[in-house]
């Protein structure tokens, strides 16, 4: 395939270029990490049986939020994970949400 020169693509208009400003994405935060919740309690095991505690790492589907929405690092995030998987398995905790 032959490749269009730039005066061919500059005299079509490009979205690029429409007064030579770019749209920028809307920040949602302010740039900062959150440090990890667990980190600055000091915990260093995540309870299964704490079922209350690990409710507010899942979604409203049943689904075990990301790192980057919890604020875990990534050792607590994986406790975290295994910890509502067991819970799950002694039903402490749904699969699914109960709509």
């Amino acid at each position: 395939m032959a490749k269009k020169s730039r005066s061919s693509q500059s005299s079509q208009g490009s979205r690029g270029s429409q007064g030579g400003q770019r749209r920028q994405k809307p920040q949602l935060s302010s740039g900062r990490r959150r440090s990890c919740q667990f980190c600055r309690d000091k915990i260093d095991h995540i309870d299964y049986k704490d079922f209350q505690a690990l409710r507010r790492f899942l979604s409203d589907k049943g689904k075990v939020r990301s790192r980057r929405i919890t604020g875990a690092c990534r050792r607590h995030q994986s406790q975290l994970a295994r910890a509502v998987k067991r819970a799950r398995e002694l039903a402490l905790l749904p699969y699914v949400s109960e709509h």
